[in-house]
């Protein structure tokens, strides 16, 4: 299947921004009729080096080779003119407009609609790939945009493809169906490069794998040559304990009861229909189910941001119709790391430091501080304390000055944490990676120390040992008592580090199992609608928690028990 003929060869790459060395004398070499992984933690310069390929950036110093030619990449146009075609992370998509306006966007050539139609088609049918050219970006499903994205380099004729992160946001049926495109353009001719931090992934679909630790070329072995525990050992540089942990806490006190919640779509459809669970303090819920089946509306509704019918109660009391503010004071802390993570979740061109200030900035310990009073004061002295004082409560009271030590502080102790690589806590956050902005957004929300948390995707994005900081991360929370609502996407983790699942498919509560009670086939048989809980008798071996659908009897006993424990 391979070919020794080298496509596209890098010799000593050097990019630095400021201080920062991006990448240092990287040697990079892909040939045809090959899938190359590329892996590294976040920060290590994956991207950066691919976006030197594709023309964003120009190295420092180094040289690219194009079929044994020395080339020079200084735009995404010459990239274009060397076959090269990149698909980032972030899709780069007009979103008013048609597939096909996105797909000839840019081309000089003159067209009409009906021949790119006919074009795109004979791509589509050639690879596999569904297509509708009169749909607009914004009705699309992210698969879709990514195909769109696909479809439109290969429609400049590219022959190197470069995927960043390309299943970061995919259900495992759609990740299965690109690697079965990816293996038909590599068959026919394509060279492949892949970034991604799932390893069993790389495994799957790559022919090769190269690792960068820090900027700089580590090695590159055969896929079929190594595994999963050899590549993290690879990335890290040293020897990685992958084993998740299920910690036992203490605490039964129920924190947050959900009852008949019902939540509809942007579009109106009915999202989340007659849901009923609740969350220990001490208890880790995990929510599993095929993306679209209305975790993004139980995050939202829970958190505020969405109307709802039906009751959502928080220590006893009920938090239905509140503002996200007041929910947040309650200790319910929204950590939903969405698709559109910087859109949604951050402000983007705020630094870490103002990040991390934008749902505490109104807390005192953010305003100016009052000048303490001492023994030794003089009258005279004491009384410029108090007009000082006086003028400075008033600006803390109805000015947004705001002392940023105290959040900056916050902020250089989470970048040494979750080991965040950022030239400082002042750097915009659209300048860091994809993993390293997720670390920032997760963080933050376990950094204002919540009794509920209620997390969607949180290591989506990030490299294995990042992944592993967050899980302990939320164990140390589970072990103070709090309630976490965790939605993943992998079923390994979720069986590993949770308490009970919960299965939604198509917004409806399939059951509750315990953890150590299932398996992945019984989730996935929840998740497709094959298997329904509710509507197994209860002398069935699956694990079934009591909870799984509780009776009016059982919701007004647990409702008690929240009373009584106030």
């Amino acid at each position: 299947m391979q070919n020794t003929q080298v496509a596209i060869e890098l010799k000593n790459i050097t990019k630095t921004f400021g201080d920062v060395v991006a990448n240092k004398n990287v040697n990079l070499k892909l040939n045809k009729h090959e899938v190359l992984a590329i892996l590294g933690e976040n920060g290590s310069g994956k991207t950066t080096l691919m976006n030197m390929i594709s023309g964003i950036y120009a190295p420092d110093s180094g040289s690219i080779y194009i079929n044994g030619q020395e080339v020079f990449i200084k735009s995404p146009i010459d990239a274009f003119k060397y076959k090269i075609g990149m698909i980032h992370q972030h899709f780069k998509l007009v979103d008013v407009f048609t597939a096909a306006e996105n797909i000839v966007l840019g081309v000089n050539d003159k067209y009409s609609l009906k021949t790119v139609t006919a074009r795109v088609q004979e791509i589509a049918d050639k690879y596999g790939f569904s297509i509708d050219c009169k749909k607009k970006i914004h009705e699309m499903s992210v698969s879709e945009k990514q195909t769109v994205e696909i479809i439109k380099v290969l429609y400049r004729g590219a022959d190197i493809l470069i995927l960043d992160e390309p299943t970061a946001v995919l259900t495992p049926q759609e990740t299965e169906k690109l690697f079965n495109v990816i293996r038909k353009m590599r068959d026919d001719g394509k060279s492949i490069i892949i970034i991604t931090h799932k390893l069993n992934e790389v495994l799957a679909i790559s022919d090769k794998v190269t690792v960068l630790r820090k900027g700089e070329y580590i090695t590159t072995v055969d896929t079929k040559d190594t595994n999963e525990k050899a590549l993290t050992e690879m990335m890290v540089g040293k020897k990685t304990d992958l084993h998740i942990e299920r910690t036992k806490t203490d605490f039964d006190r129920p924190l947050l009861e959900i009852r008949d919640l019902c939540v509809k779509s942007d579009d109106g459809a009915e999202a989340i229909k007659g849901v009923n669970f609740y969350i220990r303090g001490g208890e880790i819920l995990g929510v599993a189910g095929v993306a679209g089946c209305g975790q993004k509306e139980l995050c939202e509704a829970i958190a505020g941001l969405r109307p709802l019918k039906g009751q959502i109660t928080h220590k006893g009391e009920s938090i239905v119709g509140l503002p996200p503010k007041t929910i947040i004071e309650k200790g319910v802390s929204m950590s939903f790391i969405p698709e559109d993570r910087l859109g949604m979740g951050l402000a983007p061109s705020f630094s870490i430091t103002d990040n991390m200030m934008l749902k505490t900035y109104g807390e005192r310990e953010f305003h100016i501080p009052p000048i303490p009073a001492k023994d030794g004061d003089n009258k005279f002295l004491s009384g410029v304390k108090k007009t000082v004082n006086a003028v400075t409560g008033a600006i803390n009271k109805s000015c947004p000055f705001v002392d940023r030590k105290a959040a900056r502080e916050r902020a250089n102790e989470l970048i040494e944490k979750l080991q965040i690589v950022t030239p400082s806590s002042e750097t915009p956050v659209r300048r860091l990676s994809g993993g390293n902005v997720q670390k920032v957004l997760v963080g933050r929300e376990i950094e204002s120390s919540p009794n509920v948390i209620i997390t969607a995707y949180p290591v989506r994005g990030l490299d294995i040992n990042s992944s592993y900081t967050i899980y302990n991360i939320l164990n140390e929370q589970k072990e103070k008592g709090t309630g976490i609502l965790f939605i993943g996407e992998d079923l390994d983790v979720m069986l590993a580090l949770c308490d009970k699942i919960m299965v939604l498919c198509h917004g409806k509560n399939m059951g509750i199992v315990h953890a150590n009670k299932t398996t992945k086939e019984e989730l996935g048989l929840m998740m497709t609608g094959a298997l329904d809980l509710n509507e197994v008798k209860k002398d069935k071996n699956f694990g079934k928690a009591k909870d799984s659908n509780l009776t009016a009897e059982e919701w007004e006993n647990l409702e008690k028990t929240t009373e009584d424990n106030e």
